[in-house]
């Protein structure tokens, strides 16, 4: 089979790297790739945003398979182009993927079909939401209707920030047009989980749990970010409360959506939030978690390939998923002033050797070659350093013996990614 992969991030490093190891796969592009990506697949130089530029290569090349990685080029109808072809894409509809384009059609859907989620508001108008905001009280959380790369939630602690929150979506014009709406909702405390499952529209196949680390800093201090690190599996995630999120909030969206008229096809990445009454939905996702990705694919022992044309061709149901016992960690380097403004086109060293455990695989994010053949840096969440170990407490050590091999002057990580499995662990 000829596939191409969508994106440039540390998720499509992932999920070429695990593509590539396919029997099935002859040959494997990625559009547009990265200095990473370029070790496993044939990088092509065209824009994720891109549609008729991908979907004309594709039927050039007589690609047999499109795997989307990032939400954008869902929301802008990448996969109804492709079927328009009669080209396989794996991801969903437009129509679909608006549960993670629009907030507040997440939130009217859960709503009608009775999944646990936070109470809210949504607001087309600034003076409206912060009159909300008073009388509701904080902590709270504002968040940006549109797709904003995981930067547009705030989660307030206090009235200001909160007010602040809506300033900067709805007029200061932050986040473009992803603010022009903003939805509201009640604060949930408890413990954050990433649940995925693939689905064709009617059936469910869950994967392994994961448990990312959104805010920058240690201890789950500063601003939100992309995602600064995972693990898998998530010691949150028991088998009881595995069952719960199927029953609960992942079956009955894929019934609804398809009761809907917008079957969803994909990957469903289902953002939760767990407490004494059981798990209640923070968002939906249209596409693997970045960096949630990076450990899944480093725990699959399963070729990933046929189960992906299972889920395009509507026969979910006759295949499964195998995952390695082991444990596996991630820790995002990003460079220093991330999620703000940072430097670009900084030089990284010894990512080689950093990476030649057998255990550790380094995922790259937002990297380029020079014309110097040095590696330089280009994004904000620039490396994934990935580890496999008995257990979180074991990954968590590689994966940081590898981030200290790593000479990067201008770069930063959390040194505490796992700490929840670890606390366990050791308690154990």
């Amino acid at each position: 089979m000829k596939v191409l992969v969508v994106g440039s991030g540390g998720r499509e490093h992932a999920l070429c790297w695990s593509l590539a190891s396919s029997p099935l796969c002859d040959k494997l592009y990625c559009a547009p790739g990265n200095a990473g990506i370029a070790d496993v697949a044939e990088c092509v130089a065209i824009k994720a945003e891109d549609v008729d530029a991908i979907v004309a290569f594709a039927k050039d090349k007589s690609i047999d398979l499109v795997v989307i990685g990032p939400e954008a080029p869902l929301v802008l109808g990448l996969a109804d182009k492709l079927a328009d072809a009669n080209i396989r894409a794996f991801g969903p509809s437009a129509a679909a993927a608006e549960l993670e384009g629009s907030k507040g059609f997440m939130k009217d859907i859960c709503a009608k079909y009775g999944i646990p989620t936070a109470a809210y508001a949504r607001f087309t108008n600034a003076e409206s939401a912060k009159a909300y905001i008073r009388e509701q009280g904080a902590p709270i959380v504002v968040k940006t209707d549109g797709l904003a790369a995981g930067k547009g939630v705030t989660v307030a602690q206090t009235l200001d920030e909160a007010l602040n929150a809506v300033d900067d979506a709805m007029l200061n014009g932050v986040f473009g047009d992803a603010g022009a709406e903003v939805v509201v909702e009640e604060f949930m405390a408890g413990e954050e989980l990433s649940f995925f499952a693939f689905s064709d529209g009617k059936s469910v196949l869950p994967l392994a749990s994961a448990q990312d680390h959104k805010a920058v800093y240690d201890g789950d201090k500063g601003p939100n970010t992309g995602g600064m690190g995972a693990y898998s599996p998530a010691p949150v995630c028991t088998p009881e409360i595995e069952q719960q999120v199927i029953d609960r909030c992942i079956q009955p969206l894929i019934d609804g959506m398809a009761k809907e008229g917008k079957p969803y096809r994909g990957v469903l990445f289902c953002g939760l939030m767990i407490d004494e009454t059981g798990p209640r939905v923070v968002e939906y996702n249209v596409r693997f978690g970045d960096p949630e990705c990076q450990v899944l694919m480093m725990r699959l022992k399963s070729d990933l390939l046929p189960v992906l044309v299972a889920a395009c061709d509507d026969v979910l149901d006759t295949v499964d998923l195998r995952w390695h016992d082991q444990a596996a960690l991630t820790v995002v380097m990003a460079a220093k002033g991330y999620p703000g403004s940072y430097e670009k086109n900084t030089v990284i060293e010894n990512v080689e050797a950093a990476g030649a455990d057998d255990d550790v695989t380094i995922f790259h994010a937002g990297t380029a070659r020079a014309d110097d053949g040095s590696l330089r840096a280009t994004g904000g969440r620039v490396l994934n350093v990935t580890a496999r170990g008995d257990t979180v407490t074991a990954a968590q050590a590689r994966a940081y013996e590898a981030v200290d091999k790593i000479s990067w002057e201008q770069g930063f990580c959390r040194r505490d990614i796992g700490w929840r499995a670890v606390e366990r662990e050791q308690q154990k």
